[in-house]
């Protein structure tokens, strides 16, 4: 392996060149008369053309509403001439099932492809070294490299003490041998590991539910309350449950979890013991979405929204003996306290 300025260029998969009808992901460069030319990520970014005919199964108004310079997205393999290096492409031909397929793999691939190449640069080696006696091994055997990581973070010598390269030395008789030794030093193996464990070991998932929650009866904030705390019992150690009030009647349910599937399942108990409870005071619970798993993203949507509600709030005068407060149920509710779990 090279010792020095280790070149830190190299596709991502064994295959020089993607097959015809397969989706890759590209990024677009540039866009010419005929069409636009891309690179294709997943492939050290070797040149593809998308023609314009091929952006859309529709009559084109405007060409940069299809496509523009810098976007990313995945397109379909028509033609591949490997002598002359052509690559023609379409976005018009890739069906919605490729494209979660293409996104999928690309994502997963784009982790490995991060962390072999930290350990190339880290170590001093060549990247496609590292690819042919490691990654691509792996991506034959257990179908993608991704699925190996995800063993190696808790059993590593299991996957990797199983590669193996073969080396040329000369004999004692003076003629060349071949030798098996393992596929990297026990250097790089341990850089591997450490990079693989900091970047893979599972973080835990966030999942929520929307419910409206109503109870006209008398002391009803008292039995909402009631209900809030049966839903966040309804949690344990590994998925604790939290409910925020959002505005009346609309609340949120949460839970973090490494388990996606336990997540949910705990957040629909919880919503099952918040509806008998409050059903038992002739209240009423309606999901308005379903437990699922959900991003930053809709975290930070979640919170924009939750304070212009506050801020309308605080800009309405005499709020809290308004006829729609009464209408909800709520009572003498804190929502800004409450925003946080049950007020006492």
């Amino acid at each position: 392996m090279a010792s020095h300025s280790p070149n830190l260029e190299c596709r991502m998969y064994e295959a020089k060149y993607p097959e015809v009808d397969m989706a890759v992901m590209i990024q677009v460069k540039n866009i010419a008369d005929m069409g636009a030319y891309v690179s294709l990520l997943e492939y050290n970014n070797i040149e593809g053309m998308i023609l314009f005919s091929e952006l859309s199964r529709r009559r084109i108004r405007s060409v940069s509403s299809l496509i523009r310079v810098g976007r990313i997205e995945p397109v379909m393999v028509l033609r591949v001439d490997k002598e002359k290096g052509y690559i023609d492409l379409s976005k018009r031909r890739v069906s919605e099932e490729d494209i979660q397929a293409c996104e999928e793999r690309y994502n997963k691939s784009k982790l490995v492809h991060s962390i072999m190449r930290h350990v190339a640069e880290t170590e001093n080696i060549d990247l496609e070294d590292l690819y042919i006696h490691v990654g691509w091994p792996l991506y034959r055997k257990y179908g993608h490299a991704f699925e190996a990581f995800k063993v190696i973070v808790t059993d590593p010598d299991t996957v990797l003490n199983s590669l193996t390269r073969e080396v040329k030395e000369a004999g004692p008789d003076g003629q060349e041998v071949t030798k098996v030794v393992p596929a990297m030093s026990e250097d790089v193996k341990d850089a591997l590991i450490k990079n693989i464990r900091r970047r893979m070991t599972p973080q835990p998932l966030k999942v929520r539910a929307d419910i409206e929650m109503k109870c006209f009866q008398f002391d009803g904030v008292l039995h909402i309350k009631e209900a809030m705390r049966k839903a966040e019992a309804a949690g344990n150690d590994d998925c604790p449950v939290k409910i925020k009030l959002v505005a009346p009647p609309l609340y949120v349910l949460t839970t973090q979890t490494l388990d996606k599937e336990q997540g949910i399942t705990v957040l629909e108990k919880a919503i099952t013991a918040c509806t008998e409870a409050i059903e038992h005071h002739k209240g009423k619970l309606v999901v308005k979405e379903a437990p699922r798993a959900v991003s930053e993203r809709d975290d930070k949507l979640l919170a924009e929204h939750m304070a212009k509600l506050r801020q309308d709030n605080e800009e309405i005068s005499g709020d809290e003996d308004s006829e729609e407060e009464e209408d909800t149920g709520m009572g003498e509710v804190d929502v800004e306290n409450a925003g946080s779990g049950i007020t006492e």
